[in-house]
């Protein structure tokens, strides 16, 4: 049995309407329909509460449809990139912020007749923000590459 009609069978049984399931799961009456006539699939936080309402195991759902397993495992797999996307894009921010501050000072510097010092070395200013934006966005791209072949 597909899952859109276990769905079905187990609301039915419980004689709640849609509107009524989707209100318990705090969703439209259109997402419940359509998870019924196997147009869509539900996230796994809804998949949860689905099985807590009806008392059916995770296992029940998932392996009543294989379309929603193959949904399930790419949403799981959608859940850990952002994560280290995130990294990736605050090593690149950091990388911009330490090279808008290089040239900030110099430009004070220059401009204003400031003679702000830039502690920490040559080395760093003058290439820690390029090294941080490399990896940021190499990493990012790398991490993109490999969500696309997911």
């Amino acid at each position: 049995m597909i899952f859109g009609e276990k769905l079905k069978t187990e609301r039915s049984k419980k004689g709640w309407s849609q509107e009524e399931l989707a209100a318990k799961l705090f969703v439209t009456r259109q997402s419940v329909s359509k998870w019924e006539n196997g147009q869509n699939y539900p996230s796994i936080e809804i998949l949860i509460k689905v099985s807590d309402l009806f008392g059916l195991t995770i296992d029940e759902l998932l392996r009543s449809d294989e379309e929603l397993t193959k949904n399930v495992i790419k949403e799981s797999k959608q859940l850990a990139h952002p994560r280290i996307k995130f990294l990736f894009d605050v090593l690149f921010l950091a990388g911009l912020l330490l090279l808008a501050i290089k040239l900030g000072i110099l430009g004070l510097n220059k401009v204003a007749g400031f003679d702000i010092t830039l502690y920490g070395g040559k080395f760093f200013w003058n290439f820690g923000s390029l090294i941080l934006m490399v990896i940021g966005g190499i990493g990012s791209n790398i991490l993109k590459e490999m969500y696309k072949q997911d």
